[in-house]
């Protein structure tokens, strides 16, 4: 038997049919999702300068960009439609900030929901060993919810920055030719943004798989068995209670006027021995 087999057989996969191990997996390939569509991104859009002087002119400017989104440090060559002067341009904003802070929460979290499933499958005992396994699990899991939650909003509000700063439009602004009214500028196409969008979207999933995980996760600590614990000590004693003191209806026989075991009776002074000779000698 090889390795992979030995391990196979001593590990517990039973733990990725219950929701807690289900989730992770899924947690970890949401997460590769979320880095790769983000840090590795690459646009390019084209704009066109057209001078009077048509031989100044030059119609295809290809302009590269790509992640962490230093745009400040992206320029490009345009004419200047002065001569054979050519200018340098550089596009405005840097958002590499919140790119690289999404895609860093991206592998940490990639990195963590590996390592739980593999202690989930191979190290379930030392996992519930004193409670501290799940108590770190359980914290992690809060944080890493909180820090998606952010990281995904950050980036969602840079992306539209990097949008609106990659427009061809705007870019036709920083060229000097541009503002001329002898000059003619133009768009050839725009950036593809159908993976940086896929990227939020991934940020949020995982926000939303990870903040569900967070009650599977609280189920295997001791605070909820704990508690589970005195919610059913206080059922138990409450039903101990009604059973020690059950309802009998001949509790009310008092003074022996009333018993409902025991046959309803007449007082002994209505006995009829007696009776006929004490009628007679009345009259």
């Amino acid at each position: 038997m090889d390795t992979a087999d030995q391990l196979a057989s001593v590990g517990t996969f039973q733990v990725l049919k219950l929701p807690l191990g289900f989730i992770r997996v899924l947690e970890w390939l949401f997460a590769i999702f979320a880095f790769a569509t983000c840090g590795g991104y690459s646009g390019q859009l084209q704009v066109s300068v057209d001078c009077m002087e048509k031989a100044r002119s030059n119609l295809g400017i290809g302009i590269d960009f790509a992640y962490p989104f230093r745009l400040h440090q992206v320029s490009f060559e345009a004419p200047a439609c002065e001569g054979i002067r050519m200018e340098r341009v550089f596009l405005i904003g840097d958002y590499s900030s919140s790119a690289e802070f999404f895609v860093t929460i991206a592998v940490f979290a990639f990195l963590y929901s590996l390592m739980a499933t593999i202690v989930y499958i191979f190290f379930q005992n030392k996992y519930r060993e004193n409670n501290r396994g799940p108590l770190v699990d359980f914290i992690v899991t809060v944080v890493f919810s909180f820090m998606w939650l952010v990281s995904s909003s950050a980036w969602a509000k840079a992306l539209s920055d990097v949008k609106m700063a990659t427009d061809p439009d705007e870019v036709q602004l920083l060229i000097s030719a541009c503002k001329v009214q002898t000059n003619k500028c133009g768009s050839v196409y725009g950036p593809r943004w159908s993976g940086l969008n896929t990227s939020v979207v991934f940020g949020f999933l995982n926000f939303v798989l990870w903040a569900g995980n967070i009650w599977f996760v609280f189920k295997e600590t001791g605070w909820h068995k704990g508690a589970s614990r005195s919610a059913g000590g206080a059922s138990e004693k409450q039903t101990g209670t009604f059973n020690q003191q059950p309802f009998n209806q001949g509790s009310f026989d008092q003074s022996g006027s009333y018993n409902t075991q025991g046959n309803l009776s007449q007082p002994s002074e209505y006995s009829q021995v007696g009776g006929p000779t004490s009628y007679s000698n009345q009259m």
